[in-house]
Parts: C-alpha cells; structure tokens; sequence
C-alpha cells in the first residue's frame, strides 16, 4: 500500500509524469459527470416519482438545510459549488473499496486544488452578493491597520483547509498501512470501514468550512441591508 498517490506513476517521459493522482481525479470526475447524468436524465415534475428521484431530492434537501444553518441566505445559489466538494471527498473516500484504488484526497497537490477553489469562491460569491467595493473595504474593517491581517487570514486559512484535509486523510491510510503491515489479516475490513466514516466525515467538514467561509465573505451585504429594511418598515 502506497501512502500516496503520487507515488503509483503509470507513464513517465522525463520529466513529465503521469501519477495514480491525476489519473484517479480524472477518473473520479468522470464517474460523477456520469452519474450526475444517469440520475437526473428522467426527473419528474408530477406526483408519480421514482426511488431513485425520491432520494436524490431528500440529499439535495438536506445539502441545502445544512448551507442555510450556516447563514447562507440563498442556499440554491451556492449548492453546485459546496454540493460538488462534497460529493468530490466523499466520493473518493468511498471508492477506496475497489482494489487497487487509492483516493486521489491522499495527495497535497489535490487537497491543495480543492482548497484554491474554495480561495477562489469566496471573493467571487462575496463580490456577487456585496459588490467590489464593499467586499473590498471589509479588509479595512475594524481599521486600516487590520489590512494585512485580513489578507494574511485568507491565505493562511487556504492553507488550513488544504494541509488539514491532507493531513486527516493521509493519517488514516498511514494508519491501516501500519496495522497491515503488523497484523494483515485482522484489521483490513475494520479498518476499511473506519476509513469510508473518515473520509464522509471529512466530506461534510470541508464543505461546512467553506460555506463558512463564503457566508462570512457575503455577510457585509447582510448587515448593510438590514437598517434599509427598518427604515422602510
């Protein structure tokens, strides 16, 4: 067992490499272009629904309950972005029942990805709800001075999200590798279902983490509007 990814390399050419961790992160988008396609092909919008319809709806409810208890007005607007992170870890984690398949989430370069998305969205969800201006002047909130801090505590917390998902998924495979290597025909199939609740885990903590992060950027708008709303009232 490889604790990385990056260490499988399929095809090399000097030095151009192609590693078990591009050609799993394609091959997982891929799976989830197509599933996404195969279960929304036939949806219904009469009383007659399918199973199949009837639980997609109840997780695309519940996604959207969790992003609106984090303080997200409009929760349809950011499901795509957040639903996707979600099932993109969570997905990984999950294909790690088939032999041979190492979760792409197992390498920095990736979680590194993931987390430069979530730096990306947060100022263009923030722009989208504030307007330039007023997203740009909450760097300068309380004060002036609290400019450097507040752009260092963007790139600090990039960094957070990518090292902190490396670093639990990474700790899990470490783990089942060592007791593998101890005692290998005790622990594989305990240990294998530990690491499927990890890796859920770890799914829905990363994309509560960037919601939070998006609802923060989008909260200026909010408090902006509320003392409109009053005087109109």
């Amino acid at each position: 067992m490889h604790l990385s990814p990056d260490d499988i390399i399929f095809w090399q050419y000097g030095f151009l490499k192609l590693n078990a961790t591009i050609v799993y992160t394609w091959g997982l988008m891929f799976a989830l272009a197509v599933g996404s396609t195969l279960v929304t092909r036939n949806l219904s919008t009469g009383l007659q629904r399918s199973r199949w319809q009837n639980l997609l709806e109840i997780g695309v409810t519940t996604i959207n309950k969790q992003i609106g208890e984090v303080g997200l007005r409009q929760p349809d607007k950011y499901l795509g972005f957040l639903g996707t992170l979600f099932l993109f870890v969570a997905t990984a984690s999950l294909f790690t029942i088939i032999p041979g398949y190492e979760p792409p989430t197992g390498s920095l370069s990736t979680t590194a990805g993931l987390a430069i998305c979530v730096f990306v969205a947060v100022p263009l969800f923030g722009i989208q709800e504030s307007g330039l201006g007023e997203y740009l002047r909450a760097y300068l909130k309380p004060t002036v001075i609290m400019l450097p801090f507040n752009v260092i505590s963007e790139i600090s917390r990039t960094l957070a999200l990518a090292v902190r998902l490396f670093g639990n998924m990474m700790s899990g495979t470490m783990i089942l590798a060592i007791l593998l290597t101890i005692m290998p025909f005790i622990f594989p199939i305990a240990m294998s279902a530990l690491g499927l609740l990890t890796g859920m885990v770890q799914a829905y903590i990363f994309s509560i983490l960037a919601a939070v992060y998006i609802a923060a950027a989008t909260r200026a708008r909010k408090l902006k509007s509320e003392p409109e709303q009053h005087i109109d009232a």
